[in-house]
């Protein structure tokens, strides 16, 4: 039966699978375990089927990966055919390890249980996951060769199979004609589009930019155009740029130039141009051909602002060269950079790099994707959830990912460190069968590893819940109305066509409460969180506090959803016209504000807080709707939410029968939540003084359980903390309360007309 070849899913990629349409799979009387004969027009490769993904029933299609591609030598979309063959099970096999491998005793089971019920060939590469760093390299699995086997030919391996280890290493073993060769010679990079996680969409664009015209190039001539000649992939550092490159000249079996623009820089005049020139010419002689510029930045800036003449001359050849590919055939160029922007506009247009692709940050499927590729090859304990660690890791590009999987290996590694003989250069194998990753090395590495994406303005997602604060409950309801609802029902937003709010201002007396109320948003809310405290974005060159404005938002919105948090919004935000002394600073960073809360440039899933306990002081043009539009008073709080705040700090203390929070909350009268917070840790410190007075040295660590807080120590600590709102301070703020609520009805009444108001 002829069917298309479509990439296997990340997860189960590197097991010699074919995952077959199930329709299809019943007209050929398959079921999951048999062995196919996948024949492309070159080559053959021998695979075990795999019950086919609900969403290709009926579509004709077999999945494979990479390494099966390339051994039968077809390409994705393919035409293949596809037929039941008889695999006879191996009664011995001998298998050869790669030189620098040094392993005492026997790794039967190891290798029994990675490639058991796998169809094997003499001559075939098999990736092993012994790696950890053993092999002086990174990698976490290592090829084998398989020498022989008995029967000769395509084989299973049972659990009857004697295995047995070549006293020749890998690398002297000669390849048999089944063997796997690496299509296009040693220059291509070994990685296939099952190595790639999360960027299913970029990698198909990439695709039908590069392989249809390497491919097919009579599609383009019967449509009567060129094909495209560069394509221009940017993003965060570590998304995966260069992979795409790698995988897709890998795939598409396309000879692979890279240019890395430093190397090419010379200081001899006319000698960096030429380096390209050759670079070029050389790609058009091993048509088709694939010029990958990693950092195109540093060789094409703009012209105007590169500072030497060098970088100017490189721009102009690389323009010329571009515009000059039509004679050169099958030569596409691709440009991976993380600052677009700083690229030559000239580069940037029709004909030279044709699309311009983003590779952005992997959202949480995608971010599960990345972590089944890079586990895969990893002894993981069963029971561990990918989706939980795909779930909080917000923020995380690929590289990250990548590094998570390697530091839980190490901590892994960590743990059977006293097993191993240093000295020796050989590692016993039943130590190696040993290794395990478990839920805790996967959480300490996680511990260790900052999201790169927001590394200059991330702060870790605060560990607070709503449970953590006490009272407030109306403000509460307000702040989940206005950054909950959007994030978690946008389904309801969009039949209502209503907009999310872009941002709340949280005004109150100092201690109220507001920071922390903000922390537990940030946590409920499940984004990323940036805070910035306000002076910080102040700088003493002109312009460069806007810039530090402007980059905020532009790192918010790569990594939305995302809450902006300005704590004392107040001194970066203060009314304009009031200049004093300033340099005009301040005036320009709330226009700069202004704009971005509300310019050309929509915020999407981005909420920006604000938190201050001077409102008065605050422009009023960031306070109207459409901007700061929600107004949450957090006030001193009653005799209710006092007795949450006493629960809240009490919840851990050792508290003695006599201790009765309703009277502390009614003796608290204008306290605010960090007085009582106050009033909780005086408390304490009063029980542990006359504890540690009343007890031997010695003694202590017997009798602490005794310890109790009493109401005692509590009166105690009522006369050292006073409280810090006054009357007056809190009917000052009733006032502003009234004025914004009056502001808002005029604005509502202004909007209809006839209003009260007009």
């Amino acid at each position: 039966m002829k069917l298309t070849v479509k990439p296997l899913k990340q997860k189960d990629a590197g097991r010699r699978l074919a995952a077959i349409d199930r329709v299809a799979a019943e007209e050929l009387d398959l079921s999951g375990g048999d062995f196919v004969r996948i024949e492309g027009s070159t080559g053959g490769a021998i695979a075990r089927v795999w019950p086919g993904y609900p969403e290709d029933d009926g579509t004709g299609v077999v999945r494979i990966d990479g390494r099966m591609r390339q051994q039968a030598d077809v390409g994705i979309d393919d035409h293949v055919t596809v037929e039941k063959v008889e695999v006879k099970p191996a009664e011995r096999i001998t298998i050869a390890l790669p030189q620098r491998l040094g392993i005492r005793g026997n790794i039967d089971a190891l290798i029994r249980r990675e490639i058991g019920g796998q169809p094997i060939t003499p001559g075939q590469n098999v990736q092993l996951p012994l790696g950890f760093g053993f092999m002086g390299g990174q990698s976490q699995a290592v090829p084998l060769k398989i020498a022989s086997t008995t029967p000769s030919g395509t084989v299973v391996v049972t659990d009857e199979t004697e295995i047995e280890i070549a006293e020749k290493p890998a690398e002297e073993i000669i390849e048999g004609p089944a063997a796997e060769s690496g299509a296009g010679g040693d220059a291509t990079p070994d990685v296939a589009y099952e190595d790639i996680g999360g960027l299913d969409d970029e990698l198909e664009q990439v695709r039908e930019m590069i392989e249809l015209p390497m491919r097919h190039p009579e599609l383009f001539k019967r449509l009567g155009i060129d094909p495209p000649k560069g394509v221009l992939l940017h993003g965060p550092p570590g998304t995966g740029k260069t992979l795409i490159a790698k995988a897709v000249a890998n795939e598409i079996d396309a000879s692979f130039h890279t240019v890395s623009g430093p190397e090419i820089m010379s200081k001899y005049y006319g000698e960096s141009e030429e380096q390209l020139r050759d670079v070029f010419e050389e790609a058009s002689e091993d048509a088709p051909a694939i010029i990958f510029m990693d950092e195109l930045d540093s060789i094409a800036p703009k012209r105007e602002e590169a500072g030497g003449d060098v970088e100017r001359r490189v721009v102009a050849q690389l323009l010329s060269l571009m515009d000059g590919l039509e004679e050169r055939g099958q030569v596409v160029v691709i440009g991976a950079t993380n600052r677009v922007d700083a690229i030559d506009p000239a580069l940037r247009r029709g004909g030279r790099f044709d699309r311009e692709i983003e590779i952005g940050v992997p959202d949480r499927d995608g971010r599960k994707e990345i972590l089944q590729v890079h586990t895969r090859n990893m002894p993981l304990v069963d029971g561990i959830d990918l989706d939980e660690y795909a779930e909080n890791t917000h923020g995380f590009v690929g590289a990250d990912l990548e590094s998570l999987a390697k530091e839980s290996a190490m901590h892994a590694l960590r743990r059977i460190r006293p097993q191993l003989d240093l000295e020796s250069d050989e590692i016993d194998a039943d130590v190696l069968q040993s290794i395990q990753v478990t839920e805790r090395d996967l959480k300490e590495a996680l511990k260790g590893i900052e999201p790169s994406a927001l590394r200059e303005v991330f702060v870790e997602v605060p560990d607070v819940t709503w449970n953590d604060v006490g009272g407030l409950e109306d403000t509460k309801e307000r702040l989940r109305e206005t950054i909950q609802w959007p994030l978690e029902y946008p389904e309801v937003f969009d039949q209502l066509d209503m907009q999310a709010a872009k941002g709340v201002l949280m005004y109150g007396p100092p201690g109220t409460g507001k920071t922390l109320l903000a922390k537990a948003v940030a946590n409920e809310s499940e984004s990323n969180f940036i805070s910035i405290k306000g002076p910080e974005l102040l700088n003493k060159f002109v312009g460069e506090s806007e810039k530090g404005v402007r980059e905020v938002f532009s790192k918010a919105r790569e990594n939305a959803p995302t809450i902006v948090f300005f704590d004392e919004i107040d001194s970066i935000a203060t009314e304009r016209g009031q200049n004093t002394g300033d340099s005009g600073v301040g005036e320009r960073v709330v226009s700069q504000l202004l704009t971005e809360l509300d310019g050309l440039e929509s915020l999407e899933d981005v909420v920006v807080i604000a938190t201050t306990n001077r409102p008065d002081l605050i422009d009023s043009a960031l306070l109207r709707p459409g901007r700061l539009d929600r107004h949450v008073h957090v006030p001193v709080p009653d005799e209710e939410a006092r007795r949450r705040i006493f629960e809240v700090h009490t919840r851990e203390k050792p508290l003695a029968d006599d201790v009765d929070l309703d009277v502390l909350a009614r003796k608290t009268e204008g306290y605010v939540g960090a007085d009582i917070e106050a009033v909780a840790r005086e408390a304490s410190m009063n029980a542990s003084r006359e504890f540690i007075a009343s007890v031997d040295p010695e003694e202590v660590g017997e009798s602490v359980g005794n310890v109790r807080v009493t109401m005692d120590h509590f009166e105690d600590a009522l006369e050292e903390v006073n409280p810090s709102v006054t009357a007056e301070t809190r009917e000052r703020y009733a006032e502003i309360e009234q004025q914004f609520e009056r502001s808002e009805v005029e604005t509502d009444a202004e909007a209809v007309p006839g209003g009260a108001f007009q």
